[in-house]
């Protein structure tokens, strides 16, 4: 009964994207968007907000083909640390930056914004929030690498603190059954974790984060039974025991840093590289959701940027709360 509830949910959800994307802008007040959020909210106070950060990100992905997947880590963290605030932009000794878990997302990510919020100033002095730059930039990262334009409704507010205690993203070898309230609690149903995760066709880690399904799963001393025994092998060659190296989310499609139909047909075939995304196929409602995705591609990627604007929508400030940072690094007035 929950895979068919679940997949009603799919087919109703796919079937707005679809209205979405046929009807265009018409179409985009059918999404309910919570406070203070708007379409075209800068359309008097900055017009071309969009192409004035597209136009960066574009600029540094001819650089650097990474930044999709790191754009995406970053919007993720931003928001499910304590909403959509850009808090983890913030400078500090004790920032959301320098928590461990983010370590990864520090760098070229943090460039385009910077530069991006640097254009802004010139051109909408004031205006356009940091937290709603993360959101746009990450959307024009997502198409770069492939991946379906979807709208970004916009009016975010910029938080005033950043604590780096805070920080609590799951971590890979968290069970799914503790995962998928997490993501509930910030608005996001299993149909938005299965296809979020689907963003693991892009990007890397490290071997640490995975030794062990390799070599010593649940503390048996033994690798995980999930996995495929051929692709155990192949992963035991690039990560050896206490391996630093970095290895692609999707083998397949890794050097490409481009969106691949082939996610999905990994996790039904037990060759995930990382345990969560294995974890789909082992849950009725995930895996009837994978079985879609791997024989409908498009229906993915419609879903992607559906789930996309939906996180972009987490605990969002009121209006008469937090700032328009005038540099997304630190707090105004300081």
């Amino acid at each position: 009964m929950r895979a068919s509830r679940c997949w009603q949910l799919l087919l109703s959800a796919l079937a707005l994207v679809s209205s979405c994307a046929v009807r265009g802008i018409e179409a985009q007040p059918t999404i309910e968007l919570p406070p203070p959020l708007q379409w075209n909210f800068y359309q008097n106070s900055c017009p071309d907000v969009e192409k004035y950060v597209r136009d960066q990100v574009e600029s540094y992905w001819k650089q650097d083909r990474t930044l999709a997947a790191k754009f995406m880590q970053l919007l993720y963290t931003d928001c499910f640390i304590k909403g959509c605030d850009a808090s983890i932009l913030l400078d500090g000794p004790d920032s959301e930056k320098t928590a461990p878990a983010n370590k990864a997302i520090l760098g070229l990510p943090l460039e385009v914004i910077d530069k991006a919020k640097e254009v802004l100033e010139q051109h909408c002095p004031g205006v356009v929030s940091c937290a709603d730059i993360i959101n746009l930039a990450a959307r024009d990262a997502v198409i770069l690498a492939g991946g379906v334009s979807y709208p970004v409704p916009t009016g975010r507010r910029d938080g005033n603190s950043s604590i780096a205690k805070l920080v609590d993203i799951p971590v890979f070898a968290v069970p799914w059954d503790k995962v998928i309230p997490y993501f509930q609690v910030r608005g996001l149903d299993v149909l938005d974790v299965t296809t979020l995760l689907g963003g693991h066709t892009l990007g890397k880690t490290t071997c640490k984060f995975i030794s062990d399904r390799l070599y010593n799963f649940n503390n048996t001393g033994q690798p995980d039974p999930s996995m495929d025994p051929t692709f155990l092998s192949e992963l035991r060659e690039q990560c050896p025991p206490n391996s630093t190296n970095m290895v692609y989310l999707n083998p397949d499609s890794g050097p490409s840093y481009t969106f691949s139909k082939t996610f999905y047909s990994r996790v039904l075939n037990h060759r995930a590289v990382l345990g969560i995304d294995q974890q789909i196929a082992a849950q009725d409602e995930s895996l009837q959701i994978a079985k879609r995705y791997d024989a409908n591609y498009e229906d993915f990627l419609k879903m992607f940027g559906h789930s996309m604007t939906k996180l972009g929508n987490t605990w969002l400030l009121p209006g008469d709360q937090g700032e328009i940072r005038k540099n997304c690094r630190v707090v105004n007035g300081k």
